[in-house]
């Protein structure tokens, strides 16, 4: 979601980007993830290069490079050095961990967890369905619902969950066909099988320490590999949605 943002407001001319991110991803739908960059040094998605850097203050010269500079800082201390116009907390964690309205000029929340005029400026729906990519000028987006999204009449039966805690090991590539019960990986030698037949749309990175009930992996049953390495519908929406909040903000004041 975070990177369906930054492309969407990167192709609408906001391309002075700072993406923050933690020291260990743990994103499923990696080719078109920018915080491949964290463990790559750079990744490109859908046209558009991210490279990853050490310090805030190398932003800027990556900006004059047309790329966008990503950075290991879960906290967010970076905005003291940069001084963003605009924050948009993407961690989607369905809580609050520390965004304040006073971040930024404009704060934006995507999802459950903020308080649109307390916690964020705005807050946008999440939620796939009718109100998907709305923005919320005061209250609450829609309660996490603990249930995966509807893709092709499948909810839970699509997502890959650790088993138990331990290391992950991959032993199926994004991008590749799966049937009902193939093994696909495992967790401290515990397999992990694919709940319906399509197509591997998301892993984790094997080796990484996961969590009993984690969402590790993605299957699509639509079956169309190429769905694997381009933004999904619902990013766009919520990139349009934080769009549309800047645009509305800046322009106003005009």
């Amino acid at each position: 979601m975070a990177t369906g943002t930054a492309c969407r407001l990167y192709r609408s001319g906001f391309t002075k980007l700072l993406m923050t991110d933690i020291a260990a991803p743990l994103a499923v739908r990696r080719p078109v993830s920018f915080c491949e960059a964290v463990w790559e040094g750079s990744w490109e998605v859908e046209g558009i290069r991210a490279v990853k850097i050490t310090r805030p203050e190398e932003a800027l010269q990556h900006w004059d490079q047309g790329t966008i500079p990503v950075i290991v800082d879960p906290e967010n201390l970076s905005r003291n050095v940069i001084k963003p116009h605009v924050v948009v907390d993407a961690i989607l964690a369905k809580v609050n961990l520390g965004t304040s309205i006073i971040d930024a000029e404009l704060v934006v929340a995507l999802g459950p967890g903020f308080y649109a005029g307390q916690d964020a400026h705005y807050v946008v729906e999440t939620n796939r369905g009718h109100n998907l990519g709305r923005l919320i000028f005061e209250g609450l987006a829609a309660p996490n619902t603990g249930t995966p999204g509807d893709i092709a009449g499948q909810t839970t039966t699509r997502v890959l969950r650790a088993p138990r805690d331990g290391v992950f090991r991959a032993e199926a590539a994004i991008g590749t066909p799966v049937k009902l019960g193939q093994v696909v990986g495992s967790v401290a030698d515990t397999p992990v099988t694919a709940g319906l037949d399509g197509v591997l749309r998301g892993l984790i990175r094997p080796g990484l320490s996961v969590v009993r009930g984690l969402k590790i992996g993605d299957v699509d049953p639509r079956g169309d590999a190429s769905y694997c390495y381009t933004i999904s519908e619902k990013a766009r929406a919520i990139g349009g949605a934080v769009l549309e909040a800047i645009m509305m903000t800046f322009n106003n004041r005009r």
